[in-house]
């Protein structure tokens, strides 16, 4: 799944470069088109996912107003969690500015716990495992 983002000037600092905690924004839009594109939706009664962990590598300085790329794929499913990579690059040179990771738990929030992946989920996962 791939989306494109522009950065804003708000999101850029001092150096001129993106801030370093814009790119969690991205990853989180990420997040959101990804479980949107399973058909999830972000009503909060059916939501059934937490974030365990979530880090970003920046390799090259990303700047205002550069047109981004972000591309998203799973690459790893256990029993009750699953890892959804990100790369974010530039459009014009495809040179890679950052990667992500998310750790996403199935999640019970009546019950505040973690539960086992259920099968058809796993199977919507599976179509988009990228295994590097």
């Amino acid at each position: 799944m791939k989306f494109t983002v522009t950065p804003r000037f708000c999101e850029t600092d001092a150096l001129g470069h993106i801030n370093n905690t814009s790119y969690f924004i991205y990853l989180e839009e990420a997040r959101i088109k990804f479980f949107e594109s399973l058909g999830y939706s972000m009503n909060l009664e059916d939501w059934k996912f937490i974030l365990a962990s979530t880090k970003c590598d920046f390799i090259n300085q990303g700047r205002f107003n550069q047109k981004l790329i972000v591309s998203s794929y799973i690459s790893k499913i256990g029993n009750k969690s699953f890892h959804l990579e990100h790369e974010i690059c530039c459009e014009e040179t495809n040179k890679m500015i950052a990667t992500g990771n998310a750790i996403i738990v199935f999640f019970n929030f009546k019950e505040q716990k973690s539960e086992e992946i259920p099968e058809l989920f796993r199977e919507q996962l599976e179509r988009h495992l990228v295994v590097k």
